[in-house]
């Protein structure tokens, strides 16, 4: 996708004033950070900074969350709010990445919104910080 020329000035007003963008979730892989921001949704990063340090512990592969029981995973998140809806998009999120994408979290707009849990914000995310493939400016206050 190209960049409007409109849009040139204020991307690299904004590089100038954010050089060092830092992605405030923790995570090891583009796995992680993907469950991350489904867990951010109406919640703080902090929060999500704690519970997915005993998450990952749990089930540290696409493959092990995707197996995972329902009630399981939302004991583990439930202080990130409205755990079930999340816990369902983690797990249903997780299996679809197997099932379709041989365990690796998909690279395009296209494919990241098939996903549960994934709408156009978390797929920014993923594609801008993530792979380096910006498609939009996320922005979260």
């Amino acid at each position: 996708m190209a960049v409007k020329k409109e849009v040139t000035p204020l991307l690299k007003e904004l590089k100038s004033l954010y050089p060092k963008h830092i992605i405030p979730l923790h995570h090891k892989n583009a796995w992680q950070l993907l469950c991350a921001v489904i867990l951010s949704a109406q919640c703080t990063d902090a929060r999500v900074n704690t519970i997915t340090p005993h998450l990952f512990k749990k089930y540290p592969t696409v493959y092990d969350l995707a197996n995972a029981k329902l009630t399981d995973v939302e004991k583990i998140i439930h202080s990130a709010g409205f755990f079930h809806s999340k816990a369902l998009s983690l797990i249903e999120m997780s299996k679809r990445i197997c099932e379709v994408y041989g365990g690796k979290v998909p690279q395009t707009m296209d494919d990241l919104l098939t996903l549960r849990g994934v709408a156009r914000k978390t797929a920014n995310v993923m594609l801008g910080d993530y792979f380096k493939k910006p498609a939009g400016i996320v922005v979260d206050t």
